[in-house]
């Protein structure tokens, strides 16, 4: 998949950046999902960050995963693409496991949790949850958007 975002500007008419970061949604054989309680504001989330310039999605999902939780995983596939309306964030989420490591917390993580997709439901906010429910059911890549509190009804 090929992703282009330019910022030139036509008739003075400038285009929008956005930032793009990347997500794993890592599932362990039990069926139990990774999940981090963010340090900035206390928040269950997927554990991930931004992309760098010059890394490949797939690396960055490895090196954020591992950042934050300890985990080394193995990338499986994307399950979905994700844009925060407000933001102006591109979230590509993917499909994980784990392949080693221990978990720990990190500057960016209060804790470190392996969540039933039922926990899942209940302690994260409707946007980040469907990106872990959206990565088991499937039948991705899903595309959705959101204003960082509701998703935007797809058509």
């Amino acid at each position: 998949m090929l992703l282009y975002m330019s910022n030139s500007a036509q008739e003075g008419q400038s285009t929008p950046l956005h930032s793009v970061s990347v997500a794993g949604v890592v599932v362990r054989e039990d069926g139990r999902l990774l999940a981090i309680r963010r340090a900035d504001n206390g928040t269950w989330e997927l554990p991930g960050g931004v992309l760098e310039l010059d890394e490949p999605p797939e690396e960055g999902v490895r090196r954020e995963v591992l950042e934050e939780t300890g985990i080394h995983i193995e990338v499986d596939e994307l399950t979905g693409v994700y844009k925060n309306t407000t933001r102006g964030i591109v979230a590509l989420v993917f499909r994980c496991k784990p392949v080693g490591g221990t978990e720990r917390t990190s500057s960016e993580s209060t804790a470190v949790d392996w969540l039933t997709p039922e926990e899942v439901a209940e302690w994260m906010s409707e946007v980040y949850a469907i990106r872990l429910l959206d990565a088991l059911d499937g039948a991705g890549p899903h595309v959705r958007s959101h204003d960082g509190k509701r998703l935007t009804p797809t058509r």
